[in-house]
């Protein structure tokens, strides 16, 4: 059968399920990197959501190795409150340390302890090849 004779709705369909595999293997790999993730996030003494929590931080866009509630929020796509009771458990376990910003709005910059930039490094560090792993997926599947 000539491309011409094709039937465009079966051209369509191919074009679908092309498409929905890979979705899904672009869903199976970050699947694997969330659960190697948190594997090695929980051998460093962190929960999943700590160790997000001081990546973000430790990894400031800026890289001032700061960040603030506000931004937290935005990385972590979780509410106020949620973001605030992290920082807090965070800091109870000397991880992160509040740093005054501006007195007359109480804003305050977060920043990494020695004991939370050695966490981050240690799940950092053992996280590189499935991130290299992941990032091949993503690039073969032509994302």
């Amino acid at each position: 059968m000539t491309d011409s004779q094709r039937d465009p709705i079966e051209d369509e369909r191919d074009i679908e399920v092309a498409e929905m595999i890979a979705a899904a293997e672009l869903r199976t790999a970050l699947r694997r990197f969330m659960r190697v993730s948190e594997d090695i996030s929980r051998r460093a003494g962190l929960t999943p959501q700590r160790y997000l929590l001081l990546l973000l931080i430790g990894g400031a866009a800026d890289g001032s190795g700061r960040a603030t509630v506000t931004e937290l929020m935005a990385g972590m796509q979780l509410a106020q409150s949620t973001v605030t009771e992290l920082v807090q458990r965070a800091e109870d376990i000397g991880l992160v340390e509040r740093e005054p910003m501006n007195p007359k709005t109480r804003s305050v910059d977060l920043r990494l302890t020695a004991e939370g930039r050695r966490r981050l490094r240690q799940a950092f560090g053992e996280l590189a090849a499935e991130r290299r792993r992941l990032s091949e997926t993503v690039r073969s599947l032509g994302l």
